[in-house]
Order: structure tokens, then C-alpha cells, then sequence
């Protein structure tokens, strides 16, 4: 590995190894890379790889770190004494861990995974079973709520402590009945792998404590994409040797509809106080202008910690703006945007939009 390859602002983020780490890293500066040579520089000053824990949120993400370390530890991947780092999603690894410890959890290892589909049939058996009906409550916003509560650690039976109104009052009624027929058909639901593995952790700290051992270096990648429960979840691993990085831009933080919170970075200052920062700040991907443009927008706010972001790339062309009437607008400029590129050459970086919902709609087609 040649750390020359990174810049300053990379390379001091990598070096720091020990210790609780936070990295705060604007678009298109390199985190990926950041985060990759990181895991390698551990290995190769004696990190034994089964000590590493890698997480973030896409299989996509997943397997483009694993390939990328891999590719960088070629030479020694061909030994047949080769060990290598955890590298998943957390649903991924906590399916892994309640398969492992199957004993724990009166279920059976091999449990099934509710997709969405399942999930929504359950709850409608589930209604019917408490003549609840769709035409007064729509199944998918109660499965909603109740994945909201379990991404909050709020279980079945704590629920009605916190229900306020009809609505509520009836997700209460539908949530330990759910739970019931997921019981009773060995399966666990998408919430429930986060759910299910902290209880696991908190009712049996033996076992907490073994994957404290096995996991004594922790990063996270898209951090302020995580919820209370991955939140909890990567302290209660790293509270035993307190070598966690986590790694995020604040200000692209757009996923609040599904849980994420990104006040964990202020949690996180709270629970490791010695944490040391680092910012990437230059951006390889957009022109100078792109830059300023964002940074006019990002810098009004005050509730996270702000990047200003540089390149060296050209300065760009002018950015145009459009207002668009509504959501049906918005899509249907774009469309015309792209048609009018038969005879020319753009990118997205042409238009900057300033409407909210055309902003996050290309950050989640980005990831």
C-alpha cells in the first residue's frame, strides 16, 4: 500500500488507529478510498483481519470494499492461512450472529427473513385476526410504524406505553400479534436482526463480550444514514477497546423518513469524549462552482458540522437554475434535460436543482 496515493487530509485519517475516530468526509472526496486504505494499514501493522469490522448499508457497498482490499492484499490472499476482515451490512452481520447463537433465542438458525411482501402479509393476518380493516387502517402504515418502533428498541409489549391516539392505539393492538406469527413461522423481519441481536447482547453479556473480542477495531462507513438502533448496536461493540471510526458527510443526511438521525454524531461525541475528527474536504468529483453553489446552501445550517469543500478540477460552467411548480415538474425538466443531450455531452453537475425533493432524489440514485 503507498500512502502516497492519498492526500494530506486522507492520509492523517488513516494513520490515527487507536481510539475512537470520526471522519468527516464531503462528497467526492474520497471516503471509500479513505476507508479501504484504513482496513489495509491495520492489517499491515499487525491487525490480525478477524479483528476488523467494516459496516455500512448496501450489499453494493459491501462488496465493493471487500473487493477493493482483496485486490490490495492479492499477495496474501493466496496463502491458505489468509483470514479476512468482516466486511457486510448490518442486517447481514446480525443474521449472521443469530444464526451463531441460535441456542439463545428460541428460535432455530435457520430462520426465515421476512422481506417487505411477508411482512405486510403477517400484518394483514393480523388485522383480520382483530377485525381491524384496511379501509380504516392501511396495513403498510401500520408495518411503518411498527418498524419505526423497533428501529427505536421499542418491543411489543413497551409499545403501549408510547401510543398517543386511534391510530396508535390500534399499531399496539397489531404489534404483538404480529410478532406472534412471525414466531410461529421461524422468521424474523428486516428490523428484527437489529432488534433481536441487542437484546441478545444485553441479556447475555458473555456473548456481548465475545464479539467485543473478535470486532476490536469497528468502522462504519455512511454514518449519518444509521438509526438508534445501529447506533446502539456499534456502541455496545465498541465499548470493551473503543477503536471505532465512523465515517459521513451531515450535510447528506436525507434518509430521517427511515430512521436515520444524524444528532448520533453529537451522541457519539458524548459516549467517546476523547474522539478525534478529521475532515475531508477536497472533492475530486465536481467543478469549483458546483462546489460554491452547494456550500452557499449547506453553510445556512446549523445543526451539524459543515464542510467547506474544494478541487482542483476547472471552475466549470455557469449552473442553471429552475424552479419547478411541483414533483411532476421537477421530473418532467429532467426529462427534457436528458432528451437534449442526443448532440451533446453533460453531466448532472450541468444543473444544479434547488428543490429538495430533486436533491435527494440524485443523492438516493447516487448511492
Amino acid at each position: 500500500m503507498n500512502l502516497n496515493e492519498l492526500n494530506h487530509e486522507q492520509k492523517q485519517a488513516v494513520l490515527h488507529t487507536e481510539g475512537p475516530t470520526i471522519i468527516i468526509a464531503g462528497a467526492g472526496s474520497g471516503k471509500t478510498r479513505c476507508i479501504t486504505y484504513k482496513v489495509i494499514y491495520l492489517i499491515e501493522h499487525g491487525v490480525d483481519p478477524i479483528n476488523i469490522l467494516c459496516l455500512t448499508f448496501t450489499n453494493k457497498a459491501a462488496n465493493e470494499m471487500k473487493e477493493r482490499v482483496q485486490k490490495s492484499l492479492n499477495f496474501r490472499v493466496q496463502s491458505s492461512e489468509f483470514r479476512v476482515p468482516t466486511i457486510s451490512t448490518f442486517h447481514s452481520l446480525c443474521a449472521k450472529i443469530l444464526r451463531i447463537e441460535e441456542e439463545h433465542l428460541g428460535i432455530s438458525s435457520r430462520f426465515t427473513i421476512y422481506d417487505e411482501e411477508d411482512s405486510l402479509d403477517a400484518i394483514k393476518e393480523a388485522m383480520k385476526k382483530l377485525m381491524l380493516y384496511p379501509k380504516d387502517f392501511k396495513p403498510k402504515s401500520i408495518l411503518t410504524t411498527i418498524s419505526q418502533a423497533k428501529n427505536e428498541l421499542i418491543t411489543a409489549s413497551e409499545y403501549l406505553n408510547f401510543a398517543r391516539g386511534y391510530f396508535q392505539e390500534a399499531v399496539a393492538r397489531v404489534y404483538p400479534l404480529y410478532q406472534a406469527i412471525l414466531k410461529d413461522n421461524d422468521a424474523l423481519d428486516f428490523d428484527d436482526l437489529l432488534l433481536k441481536t441487542i437484546e441478545l447482547f444485553e441479556k447475555n453479556p458473555n456473548i456481548l463480550e465475545k464479539y467485543q473480542n473478535k470486532f476490536r477495531y469497528i468502522l462504519v462507513d455512511e454514518y449519518q444514514d444509521t438509526n438508534h438502533a445501529q447506533y446502539y448496536l456499534t456502541k455496545m461493540l465498541a465499548n470493551k477497546w473503543n477503536n471505532i471510526c465512523v465515517v459521513g458527510d451531515f450535510s447528506q443526511s436525507i434518509y430521517s423518513w427511515r430512521g436515520a438521525d444524524f444528532r448520533n454524531l453529537t451522541k457519539f461525541k458524548e459516549d467517546f469524549r476523547n474522539a478525534k475528527t478529521f475532515s475531508l474536504s477536497q472533492n475530486y468529483r465536481s467543478t469549483q462552482k458546483i462546489l460554491d453553489a452547494a456550500s452557499s446552501v449547506i453553510s445556512k445550517n446549523t445543526t451539524h458540522p459543515v464542510l467547506t469543500l474544494w478541487t482542483e478540477n476547472p471552475n466549470g460552467e455557469d449552473i442553471a437554475i429552475y424552479e419547478a411548480r411541483n414533483e411532476h415538474d421537477e421530473a418532467e425538466f429532467i426529462i427534457r434535460e436528458m432528451s437534449n443531450v442526443k448532440f451533446q455531452i453533460i453531466t448532472i453537475n450541468t444543473i444544479m436543482l434547488l428543490s429538495r425533493t430533486v436533491q435527494i432524489r440524485i443523492e438516493r440514485g447516487a448511492r
